[in-house]
């Protein structure tokens, strides 16, 4: 069986840092090399992989920004499709753009859709409804107007993140710094709750990390901007839980599967996904806001985090993920 993956190329593959669809992208490629595959994956050119790499474009729009994403992208997808003939199958996770070419070419291809931008961009969803194969990453982020062959739950290489049974006294917010993403409320729970808080991504939204989350950075409350690999685990694996105060439908927050793997609670707002990725009162808590949130910390001790790990690793390890995909290639190509 050859498949080719088809990654973005916002960010490498996998990311030095912010890049969850790359690292998907990764994650499922090198574990379908080691099911003994025969996998490409189309990526920029200082992507990593155990399997083949085509590239065109040398580094990442949102690395070097002297590039014009749509060019970029224009390039990096017709590159595949042009190659289209040379697979069994391609796993598209570069959203709607490549189905504009699934009618010109005989290779099926399989889409994991990662979440909608925006409403506007389904009508390209449903215009290939009864070619493509749809795959959600969560029960919460399916649209009523799509057909989807199965969820399949995004994959975590477990061997990146260590399980740790003794916590710091310390509250962690990983992610985006955007008003989605919650960073002010999680401010708020740490400074409600009397505990330390690090504060560790990207800054996406600067006016907001201006106004809600500079004017509070002191001793307890501290940003360490982008983590890489090594200390996304040590700072996943030693806080005492992980606040995800979203405030949208996530369709499924990868740091929350990372956090409950190194064993660390969760404490989450119950939007999209988390009712799936989250045991209520067992890896974790669900609530309404930021009380909600306050009084969950005061419950921390009674999770035991070795459920957290276990649970993670049953519904979200990588090797589940591979699996999945490996039995849904063999139905499309069987049809």
């Amino acid at each position: 069986m050859k498949i080719a993956v088809l990654a973005p190329v916002a960010w490498r593959t996998p990311p030095r840092h912010y890049g969850p669809w790359e690292q998907m992208a990764s994650n499922l490629t090198e574990g379908l090399v080691k099911s003994g595959l025969e996998v490409t994956l189309f990526a920029t050119g200082d992507s990593m992989t155990s399997g083949k790499l085509d590239a065109v474009i040398g580094a990442g729009y949102e690395e070097n920004r002297a590039q014009d994403a749509k060019v970029v992208e224009c390039l990096h997808i017709s590159n595949l499709m042009e190659k289209a003939g040379s697979f069994d199958l391609i796993h598209n996770h570069y959203d709607f753009l490549p189905l504009t070419y699934s009618a010109l070419i005989e290779t099926p291809m399989l889409t994991t859709i990662h979440g909608f931008s925006s409403e506007k961009i389904i009508p390209v969803y449903q215009k290939y409804n009864s070619r493509g194969y749809y795959v959600s990453i969560s029960n919460a982020d399916r649209h009523p107007a799509l057909k989807y062959l199965k969820t399949v739950y995004n994959g975590i290489d477990s061997t990146g993140f260590e399980f740790n049974a003794i916590p710091e006294d310390y509250l962690l917010f990983f992610g985006r710094i955007h008003p989605d993403k919650g960073t002010a409320e999680a401010i708020q729970i740490a400074i409600q709750s009397n505990k330390r808080l690090i504060i560790a991504g990207i800054v996406q939204d600067q006016g907001y990390f201006d106004s809600h989350v500079a004017p509070f950075l002191n001793g307890d409350i501290e940003f360490v901007g982008a983590a890489g690999p090594e200390q996304r685990n040590q700072l996943l694996k030693q806080a005492s839980a992980l606040l995800h105060p979203i405030n949208f439908e996530e369709p499924f927050g990868l740091s929350v599967a990372e956090a409950m793997i190194c064993g660390t609670p969760v404490i989450a707002f119950n939007r999209g996904s988390m009712r799936e990725l989250i045991k209520d009162q067992e890896t974790g808590f669900l609530v309404a806001d930021v009380e909600g949130a306050v009084d969950a910390v005061k419950k921390l001790n009674t999770i035991h985090r070795k459920t957290c790990r276990d649970w993670a690793l049953s519904q979200f390890s990588q090797e589940k993920m591979v699996k999945d995909y490996i039995s849904l290639y063999h139905h499309i190509l069987a049809l």
